[in-house]
């Protein structure tokens, strides 16, 4: 008996496989046009994410422009040893380690209190002239946007030194201060992305079913009430999902802004691995040990994400 029944079971296996990809080809056909959407991103991927993956082989090769990737010989784990041994790249490490953290801590949550508050205006027209002109520093380039900076923080000529040397004080080089660095730097960075940021936000908070709101009114819940027990919990998953790609990140500090700001001045707080990565690299033509130093952000950025995803899975909202 158990031999018919897995003799039927199997044939009805096979029988289902045609079923399928006949379910599959009819669901492409009827969705052809969203499907075509998808191949310019997919080449995106391939062409500019995919296929350099094999340029990781540099990293554990005397890599040479003359000789090419291939005939370049092969020293395995040496550029990693030195690495590890190099004082300079603990430096570095710390530095990004440290701005990472105050993007996180400062940057991560602004996004969030700005959606709230743009979620609780009732003014139409001034809530669309807000998101308008938060949305605006997300469009100007960091040349242009430290340019600005640069400008406004000038001993000489900015407005916040003006307005220094009108309250009787010496005026402060902001830029030239390995202590006012990296507040600076996140600062900007803040004011960049944060009202980008908010469209995820209130997309989310544009799925939370009214009559929940309706519900807490009647029975006397105030507006941070309902903040609290509805909109955060309704945009929770969100949150959880963001936070976990933003820990992929956690070696990323930009290279465009960092570069731009920073001088010999500040390089002790300032040099992070994209600009150790760009002097070594480009500057110095140590190419394998600059591949190595990228592969281990790439490898560290794995280890985040795989750990953040797995405390997400504790309070259930894990990414995958």
């Amino acid at each position: 008996m158990q031999h018919m029944e897995a003799a039927a079971s199997a044939g009805a296996h096979q029988r289902s496989q045609p079923s399928r990809r006949e379910d599959l080809k009819k669901h492409m056909v009827r969705y052809k046009w969203l499907y075509l959407f998808l191949v310019p991103g997919c080449l995106y991927l391939l062409i500019f994410k995919y296929i350099p993956m094999f340029g990781i082989m540099i990293a554990f090769k005397d890599f040479s422009l003359v000789r090419g990737i291939w005939a370049s010989s092969w020293i395995g784990f040496e550029n990693f040893e030195y690495l590890i041994r190099s004082a300079d790249f603990y430096k570095v490490l710390r530095n990004s380690l440290i701005l990472s953290f105050y993007h996180l801590a400062f940057g991560f949550p602004v996004p969030i209190i700005l959606a709230l508050m743009l979620n609780e205006v009732r003014n139409m027209i001034f809530k669309r002239v807000s998101q308008t002109l938060l949305y605006l520093p997300h469009f100007i380039s960091w040349v242009v946007l430290s340019g600005m900076v640069i400008n406004f923080l000038s001993p000489s000529t900015g407005p916040i030194n003006f307005i220094i040397k009108e309250m009787g004080f010496d005026p402060i080089p902001f830029l030239l201060k390995p202590e006012y660095f990296r507040t600076i730097l996140v600062s900007a960075e803040i004011w960049k992305g944060a009202g980008w940021g908010t469209i995820i936000y209130l997309a989310a908070m544009t799925g939370i079913d009214p009559s929940l709101y309706e519900s807490a009114k009647l029975d006397g819940a105030s507006r941070l009430q309902q903040i609290r027990y509805i909109t955060l919990p309704g945009i929770a998953s969100t949150i959880t999902v963001l936070l976990v790609l933003q820990m992929g990140h956690v070696l990323d500090n930009g290279f465009e802004q960092v570069f731009l700001l920073y001088n010999p001045a500040t390089y002790e707080v300032a040099d992070v691995i994209e600009t150790y990565t760009y002097r070594i690299g480009l500057i110095d033509g140590r190419m394998s040990f600059a591949a190595a130093v990228g592969l281990f952000k790439a490898a560290v950025g794995l280890v985040m994400v795989l750990a953040a995803n797995r405390v997400a899975r504790l309070f259930g909202n894990q990414l995958w």
